[in-house]
């Protein structure tokens, strides 16, 4: 594992050389809060190679040498946003297997089900949950981080040739690049939005302001003991307590037994700031829009469904891989906020 300059820069000879580079990630997602990258995998002709976003390493001159180059990669859109968000990552251009698979129709489009159909190999599962900021990496958290590459490039020869002769290696390429752009853009969270779980629609806005501060209060546990929130609370708990703070029943029986007095009254104390807020300064309940549409929008939007199902039929195409029904309804309405790309464009609308 690269874990020092040093070796970091051996790589990055044998990087700039290489054929081709093939990546992924791995992260603490279910340990931490918030996340944080702790493993990048690259493999290259001749090696499968791990490098350790962990040991203080200035990797800004790996990104450098990554960003021009087509990366091989499975299902890259995580990899891709936690490269963006630990150093504004963007690469120039990425061959995704699970999205190949995807144009060609295949059902089973895990890593796993795409190596053992094309290249006979059975992969391990196990180490799928493990907490990879751990340290030392046992052996056989290793090899399966290295299997996570080590096996792309074969696995891209053949759906890269699949694609090329069903005249769907352009598609791909396209929707490639959107899914750079849409993994890589910024998405500033809307603080009137972000605390609104689901559920929470159907509150009064006296139960929305307990809720509000009942979401405050789990983020900030969640920094302070670096947990997972639903390792605090889960989503429908918080509605659930809200609802009930403000009915004046109880709440005791909604909270886990290893909740801890301090994060009790923590808690306790979250509840009592929700229920004072004041009437003007609660929040709105915020409804689902009801679309009404026209007689010539119905008709247009069931014409889109008709073409969009014969289309994947023909083409042996999941029919919402090519457009689900919010792109649909979208493009019944003219929606101007619509990007279609060009390929959906010559499947939905083309003569």
């Amino acid at each position: 594992m690269i874990v020092n300059q040093e070796q970091l820069s051996q790589l990055l000879a044998r990087l700039r050389s290489a054929e081709w580079i093939a990546l992924d990630t791995e992260a603490d997602s279910l340990h931490s809060y918030p996340e944080k990258l702790c493993l990048i995998q690259l493999s290259i002709p001749g090696a499968d190679e791990l490098v350790d976003p962990l040991a203080g390493l200035d990797l800004s001159p790996l990104m450098t040498v990554l960003q021009p180059r087509e990366l091989i990669a499975h299902g890259a859109d995580y990899d891709l946003r936690l490269l963006h968000r630990a150093f504004r990552f963007v690469p120039s251009a990425l061959f995704d297997t699970m999205l190949a698979a995807r144009f060609l129709g295949l059902t089973a489009y895990g890593l796993g089900d795409l190596v053992k159909q094309y290249l006979g190999v059975t992969l391990e599962k196990g180490s799928q949950k493990a907490n990879w900021s751990m340290r030392p990496l046992s052996q056989r958290r290793l090899t399966y981080a290295r299997n996570d590459t080590a096996h792309l490039r074969p696995l891209s020869e053949g759906l890269r040739a699949e694609l090329q002769q069903k005249n769907r290696l352009d598609w791909h390429r396209e929707a490639g690049l959107r899914l750079i752009a849409d993994s890589t853009k910024a998405n500033a969270r809307d603080p009137d939005q972000v605390w609104r779980l689901g559920g929470s629609e159907r509150l009064s806005p006296p139960a929305l302001a307990v809720l509000h501060a009942l979401w405050h209060w789990r983020e900030d546990e969640a920094i302070r003991h670096n947990r997972p929130v639903f390792f605090i609370l889960s989503h429908g708990s918080l509605v659930d307590l809200a609802i009930a703070a403000v009915n004046g029943s109880s709440w005791e029986h909604l909270l886990p037994q290893r909740f801890s007095p301090a994060r009790h009254r923590s808690l306790s104390d979250a509840v009592t700031r929700g229920l004072a807020v004041a009437p003007s300064q609660q929040p709105d309940p915020v409804r689902p829009a009801r679309i009404r549409f026209s007689e010539a929008e119905h008709k247009r939007l069931h014409g889109l469904f008709t073409r969009r199902d014969h289309r994947a039929k023909q083409l042996g195409l999941d029919p919402s891989f090519i457009a689900g029904r919010t792109t649909l309804i979208a493009l019944a309405r003219n929606d101007p906020q619509l990007r279609l790309m060009n390929w959906q464009r010559e499947l939905l609308l083309d003569p």
